[in-house]
């Protein structure tokens, strides 16, 4: 039984939290379940640990970020197994997630090393005249974390290691499918000496514990990712809070005919089914020119027909199932109302229990929801184009914002679409599921508010302070 961390102390509750392999809905363990009053504790004890963890020297925090990395590296080989044993991602991607939080720890230690401010010109206006100053960046407080199931190392990971980087409290309530994970690198934290007050991990329903956290006053950050109507309702509840939310996407990919079209294809099986295309930025909308439409689709089920499916903790799966039967009954019921409506199926559309053979769904209604709502899941819709202007239009007629991207050998096709797509990221070349952990992420519209990147939260979760010297005297 895996207890929770409160105010930095393993703690035990009257509830439990039952956490399934996906696959087979075996027991992966049994977790102790945090309510309203151990949210209370643990905001009170973040409160009291403000000054010291706002005390710690840079390169204090940045020892705590290196240690962290350090013990993510010795415990990869049992940490992938439990990654992929509470999300269903394969064990490949699951070593993959220990990886990059890793690179997440040690990105953060730099960012630690070289948080600053500069210089303010006073002077470049006549009543500056005789002034000098410049800002700082301390600390802003204790940060509230809410993270999905998908990435239940790497994302939390995104929320932690730029809280303590900036000098922060935090409490963390990892997704209830997903807790195992988080209560690891909580754990981590502590044994590489952050002040134990300062660390809370609550494993609990988002609609009792994160309510508590996110209403109440004390805190003065809440991080999200989720779905876009939790976070709107994140939004209305939290008052005078910074925000940083990530809500998901039904990302698109344009392949002009000037574009490597095999490339693009293997890029777009690989964005599209990652995870059983259980990411944000997942390949779901693909708009291809209709002189080479046909060539694409065809490649495109190509690649995305030899996957093997299966149990994720089998070397040879390349894809493994859904969270869970509910996600995965509702992706069937998605797929079979587009195709009433029109779609035609070029691949897959069978499931066995909670995993989903890879589905290419061509020509599919752009009203139908598999085309404008967040599939999260094993599918790829295609349809044509004729002309760029067309393409862009498509892509930008959603109420998501997050990446997309356009395979083309034309730079000026590259550029158009740089200065027209209304994202928060334009890849080039590449799947729209492309992502590297130290870069700006981040969406507009419902896609979210605010950028993650270690550098770019980090901004998020400290306070400019300005000085300023008088020296002119009359």
């Amino acid at each position: 039984m895996f207890r929770l961390i409160l105010a930095g102390k393993s703690a035990d509750s009257a509830t439990r939290l039952a956490v399934h392999n996906p696959y087979d809905h075996s027991l992966v363990g049994e977790v102790a379940q945090a309510g309203c009053a151990e949210a209370r504790q643990a905001l009170e004890a973040a409160e009291r640990a403000r000054p010291a963890t706002a005390s710690l020297t840079r390169s204090d925090r940045a020892r705590v970020l290196e240690h962290v990395a350090g013990r993510l590296e010795a415990l990869k080989p049992e940490l992938a197994i439990t990654v992929a044993k509470e999300t269903g991602k394969t064990l490949r991607e699951a070593r993959t997630e220990v990886d990059r939080a890793r690179a997440t720890f040690v990105a953060a230690s730099e960012e630690a090393r070289r948080l600053g401010g500069e210089l303010v010109p006073f002077d470049a206006v006549p009543a500056g005249t005789g002034r000098e100053g410049f800002y700082i960046r301390v600390p802003l407080g204790t940060v509230v974390a809410i993270t999905p199931f998908n990435f239940p190392l790497n994302l939390v990971a995104h929320k932690v290691a730029p809280a303590i980087a900036a000098g922060n409290p935090f409490i963390l309530k990892p997704a209830s499918q997903t807790p195992l994970s988080a209560l690891t690198l909580g754990n981590l934290v502590l044994e590489a000496g952050y002040p134990a007050e300062a660390v809370s991990v609550l494993p609990g329903r988002g609609d009792e514990i994160g309510t508590e956290l996110v209403r109440d006053a004390r805190p003065r950050m809440v991080t999200f990712t989720g779905s876009a109507e939790v976070g709107k309702r994140i939004g209305a509840q939290a008052g005078l809070k910074r925000l940083a939310m990530e809500l998901g996407s039904n990302s698109a990919a344009v392949v002009t005919r000037s574009a490597d079209l095999e490339f693009a294809a293997q890029r777009i099986v690989q964005g599209g089914y990652a995870l059983a295309g259980q990411v944000c930025i997942s390949a779901q909308r693909i708009l291809v020119d209709e002189a080479v439409f046909e060539e694409v689709t065809a490649l495109v089920v190509k690649f995305a027909s030899a996957l093997r499916t299966g149990d994720q903790l089998d070397d040879g799966t390349d894809m493994g199932p859904v969270i869970s039967l509910a996600a995965a009954q509702r992706l069937e019921g998605w797929v079979a109302k587009a195709v009433q409506a029109g779609a035609e199926i070029r691949l897959g559309g069978k499931r066995e229990g909670t995993v989903v053979k890879p589905i290419v769904l061509a020509g599919v209604p752009t009203d139908a929801e598999v085309w404008k709502e967040e599939a999260f899941g094993p599918v790829v819709c295609i349809n044509p184009f004729k002309n760029l202007d067309q393409a862009l239009r498509l892509v930008n007629a959603s109420r998501y914002g997050l990446q997309a991207a356009i395979f083309t050998a034309s730079l000026d096709e590259a550029w158009q679409a740089i200065e027209t797509l209304d994202v928060g990221g334009v890849i080039i070349n590449d799947m729209p599921t492309y992502r590297v952990d130290h870069m700006p992420y981040g969406g507009v519209k419902d896609s979210g508010i605010g950028r993650e990147g270690l550098k770019y939260a980090v901004d998020e979760m400290t306070e400019i302070k300005l000085v300023c010297f008088n020296f002119w005297r009359p």
